[in-house]
């Protein structure tokens, strides 16, 4: 059977040694009197929710599944889940870095994002309920009229409400501006929708009273494409005039999903019959207004695959030590055994040490961008406010792909490690796989990511943003530079650096003459990206660490060992990422279509 627990000891060494949080909100106003020991606090709790009352179900609801009732339009959620989620709301979690205006706890991002990487780890299908209901908190307290903002952000914020976002149609994905779905304006301000919606996750269950359904639509002089495209609240019952669920409205669940993981949560078919709804925010304007929730969702989708990668490891660590198999090739190291444990194999541990780089470089990747986005929010200079935004904007599409690549690699490394019986359902191992494939196509497909990084971020600003970026990376190897100790880190992080650069310039130059040539190299490109932002916090991680060796404190020689892996091991992929993005779109584009 499989185990978790939250791994609190590296948490707090990336926010209080490597990003020095207490510091860093003690420059903005609303988290300014946070200390260290209130964030460990509620670190310690939050582990405590996810290991005893998550990580019990997750197994258990994979093989449940969600159950679709036909007749009444509804969903029941495996068994457990409704009590947890209970659980979950009396807790407060909900609310943990909500504005206290409606009812939050006013903490910060970076600190609710590493509770998101417990609950993921513990349990991705069941997290999903809350974590859509927390874009949809993002989405109306950026978009939403003061009236929508005081109906419902205090029930989503408690807990007592979900939401969901409900993009996508049958025939469109990513192409939104193809989508049907009409809005149709009524006499007293309000909506009529009708459509049909796919794929929408946590789209109908039994957690929550009420369920708020964020929806984008055309209204009936809407421009084609996506600049004809509003955004609507769309309530599975409307309130009443005392703010709770009155009439029950048209919009209905005709059927769930069945997918390949994440069987815990509901993935719905949603049909809208001239439903209810109210506008958010200016007609025609709705995808502006949704990229809140869509962003916010991207950066939960790559801490759902870190979660998944940091679980996977543990079991696959626990396993590797206590499973006999084979000898040493350096000689016997179990004599009092018929086998030595399978952790004494290089090839075993090349996998256990990829899963565990990609989760410890994923954790201090995802908590930096946290933290900027803290910054984004509540640094009383304006001018720091949007260097922080433009920061957020290039690593978002980062977080999310590289991320979730790294979880199906991590995750089926780490299956491999049980060999035949990490295809066996009773150890957990094949689920993680299974779940970890998904969030490569949420929010986004990869590719998609990967274009939006380098045909927006990157290209579109001639490399302002990057630039940026990369001047923290350049101070960080002059500062480190002399440090022999340091060498072995500063030489290929600046050699990266130098590399990325140079692909950037040839890259643009080459898509002035030819498109194509942008969508030829963005996979590669992203990757290789990602790789220099590891490289970039591996580093810093690493000048700690030599630091503090002498300490006694093995958990700096461990990481020391993990950061020496990496850079010996992963970071070299990117000689041949460079060369696929170089090698250019003819190899691609040539073929006729007839010979596919």
């Amino acid at each position: 059977m499989p185990a978790y627990k939250a791994p609190l000891r590296d948490m707090q060494f990336v926010l209080h040694e490597l990003l020095d949080v207490e510091t860093a909100l003690a420059e903005l106003p609303p988290h300014a009197d946070l200390d260290a020991d209130t964030i460990n606090q509620v670190l310690e709790e939050g582990g405590k929710f996810t290991a005893e009352i998550l990580f019990p179900l997750n197994q258990s609801g994979d093989q449940e599944g969600c159950h679709f009732d036909a007749a009444t339009h509804s969903v029941t959620a495996p068994k457990g889940y409704k009590a947890a989620y209970q659980q979950y709301v009396a807790a407060g979690w909900p609310s943990l870095s909500c504005d206290p205006e409606f009812g939050g706890q006013g903490l910060p991002l970076v600190l609710n994002n590493s509770f998101y990487e417990m609950m993921n780890s513990a349990n991705q299908a069941w997290t999903m309920y809350p974590g859509l209901s927390h874009g949809a908190y993002e989405c109306l307290h950026a978009h939403g009229t003061p009236e929508q903002r005081s109906l419902y952000l205090p029930k989503l914020v408690s807990g007592e409400w979900t939401g969901t976002m409900c993009l996508t149609e049958s025939h469109c994905g990513t192409d939104l501006g193809l989508l049907k779905t009409k809005a149709v304006p009524q006499a007293d301000g309000s909506y009529k929708l009708s459509g049909s919606k796919i794929f929408i996750s946590a789209g109908e269950h039994d957690l929550a009273a009420n369920i708020v359904h964020l929806v984008l639509a055309r209204l009936p002089d809407a421009p084609a494409g996506t600049k004809g495209i509003s955004l609507f609240v769309v309530p599975k019952f409307i309130p009443d005039a005392n703010a709770q669920p009155g009439q029950r409205n048209t919009i209905f669940c005709g059927a769930i999903e069945h997918k390949m993981g994440i069987h815990g949560n509901a993935t719905c078919q949603i049909n809208l019959d001239e439903a209810t709804g109210w506008i958010i925010g200016e007609p025609h304007r709705g995808l502006n207004a949704m990229f809140v929730m869509m962003n916010a969702a991207r950066l939960g989708v790559g801490m759902q695959s870190l979660g998944l990668t940091e679980v996977a490891y543990q079991n696959a660590i626990a396993y590797a030590r206590e499973r006999g198999q084979g000898r040493s090739l350096t000689g016997t190291k179990a004599a009092d055994k018929p086998a030595d444990p399978i952790l004494v194999h290089p090839d075993v541990r090349r996998m256990l040490l990829t899963a565990r780089a990609y989760a410890e470089g994923g954790r201090a990747f995802t908590s930096y961008v946290a933290l900027m986005i803290d910054r984004e929010l509540n640094h009383p200079d304006e001018e720091l406010r949007k260097e922080a935004a433009d920061e957020v904007a290039l690593l978002t599409p980062i977080v999310k792909a590289f991320l979730t690549d790294n979880a199906w690699i991590a995750t089926s490394e780490a299956m491999q490690v049980y060999g035949g019986h990490g295809y066996i359902a009773e150890w957990g191992m094949e689920q993680y796989v299974r779940d970890a494939r998904i969030n490569m196509i949420y929010e986004g497909t990869n590719t998609i990511q990967s274009l939006d990084l380098l045909g927006r971020k990157v290209l579109m600003d001639n490399g302002a943003k990057l630039r940026k970026f990369g001047e923290k990376i350049k101070s960080f190897v002059e500062e480190n530079g002399t440090d022999e100790a340091m060498s072995e880190f500063v030489t290929p992080l600046a050699d990266m650096g130098d590399k990325l650069t140079k692909l950037t310039m040839e890259i643009g130059m080459k898509a002035f003459m030819n498109r194509d040539e942008v969508g030829a190299a963005a996979v590669p490109y992203l990757r290789c990206a990602g790789h220099l932002v590891f490289a970039y916090f591996f580093a810093r991680m690493a000048k700690i660490a030599l630091a503090k060796e002498s300490s006694g404190d093995d958990f700096y020689k461990a990481k020391l060992a993990v950061a020496r892996f990496y850079f010996s091991r992963l970071l070299p992929e990117t000689a041949m990422l460079i060369r696929q993005a170089r090698s250019g779109s003819d190899n691609l584009m040539k073929m006729e279509e007839a010979l596919f």
